[in-house]
């Protein structure tokens, strides 16, 4: 069994009244790509921005590597090993592949990496850091390339390259999938695949195909609440999840 890396007890996150999460365990092992489903409203983003930061919840407790990250900013959790891709493409339309790559380098070191201007020339590391990036998703050919002028399948993969800048030791991936076409879709899935074991993948996405196919855990939500946790084929022969998600055809 994997070592757990990310852990979640009791949370809960709540708008006014409405409980979009409600009294949820999680548990995330190192190394592992781990799935979270559910239709529409079942607090799957919600989720994702407690665990990544961007909402602090209501109650209960989140730990990284056994230390408590609950009250812990977004920003300062990437320091810590945690990065996310969002639902909406996240990039700099207009600069290059290597442009918004070596932002995101730059992004993450800091102050120190304004030093690129001085004469000793750091841009050639962090260059040929942002390469190894474009080659590990599959931009390598297009590295000169306008953003904007890339598939929307090559925009989410040059995503997930500026989100692995920060060489997390926990990937968030909302909806990488979400408006591609066939081929986009299959190249982005086996980017996905191999990003784990040397990296924990934590993925929302609702191409069930693709999910069922390439995970190692799912957990699935409803109104809130996990109603099933198992590897994909547990949750494709659960009767509970396909009557409230996946549907007799599953």
């Amino acid at each position: 069994m994997a070592e757990i890396l990310l852990t979640a007890q009791g949370l809960g996150v709540r708008f006014g009244s409405f409980k979009a999460i409600e009294d949820l365990n999680l548990s995330i092992g190192r190394g592992t790509l781990h799935s979270v489903i559910g239709p529409n409203g079942a607090g799957k983003t919600t989720l994702f921005n407690a665990l990544s930061g961007t909402r602090i919840p209501t109650q209960g407790e989140i730990r990284f590597q056994g230390h408590p990250i609950t009250n812990v900013p977004a920003h300062s959790r990437v320091h810590l090993g945690l990065s996310r891709s969002f639902q909406l493409t996240n990039i700099f339309r207009d600069l290059s592949v290597a442009e918004n790559i070596l932002l995101a380098l730059q992004a993450v070191a800091g102050r120190e990496a304004w030093a690129f201007w001085r004469n000793r020339d750091p841009l050639k590391v962090s260059k040929k850091r942002a390469a190894e990036l474009a080659d590990t998703v599959g931009l390598s050919a297009r590295f000169e390339a306008r953003a904007r002028d890339l598939s929307h399948g090559a925009q989410r993969a040059l995503e997930i390259a500026m989100a692995l800048a920060s060489d997390p030791k926990l990937l968030f991936l909302d909806e990488p999938l979400a408006g591609m076409g066939l081929d986009d879709v299959h190249r982005t899935k086996l980017l996905i695949k191999s990003l784990a074991p040397e990296r924990t993948v934590v993925l929302i996405e609702h191409n069930m195909s693709v999910v069922l196919d390439i995970s190692d855990t799912v957990t699935v939500l409803a109104q809130g609440k996990k109603i099933a946790e198992g590897s994909p084929q547990a949750i494709r022969t659960n009767v509970e999840v396909k009557n409230a998600y996946l549907g007799s055809a599953a």
